[in-house]
């Protein structure tokens, strides 16, 4: 199994669309027993949170922010989580919007030392 994302930090690798998170975006991660939970924010993004499960390289959590226009916007992603050579972390996810139309596929690396 992939090493603890507990105390990570990530950002994603190439921007989404407006409104939405981007490579400005930091997540700070934490892991225990099976829960993962994260607070981000950056870019379009004033505050956001997530919350799911752990299980082996499988991510599967809900996540809900709050925009700089003020609107609100929250989904459902799977992540899968891989080890690079380097020794970060990589989060390949599909995610899909709840409270609004879209889905789609993202990238997010743990932040160089």
């Amino acid at each position: 199994m992939a090493r603890s994302l507990d105390g990570l930090v990530l950002s994603p690798v190439t921007d989404q669309a407006p409104g939405q998170v981007g490579t400005a975006t930091r997540f700070t991660y934490h892991e225990e027993d099976g829960r993962i939970w994260a607070e981000y924010t950056g870019g379009d993004v004033v505050r956001g949170h997530l919350v799911g499960t752990r299980d082996g390289d499988r991510l599967d959590f809900r996540y809900v922010q709050l925009k700089t226009d003020g609107a609100t916007a929250s989904g459902h992603c799977v992540s899968r989580v891989i080890d690079l050579p380097d020794g970060r972390v990589r989060l390949e996810e599909t995610w899909t919007w709840e409270s609004q139309r879209g889905a789609g596929t993202s990238t997010v690396e743990e932040l160089p030392h």
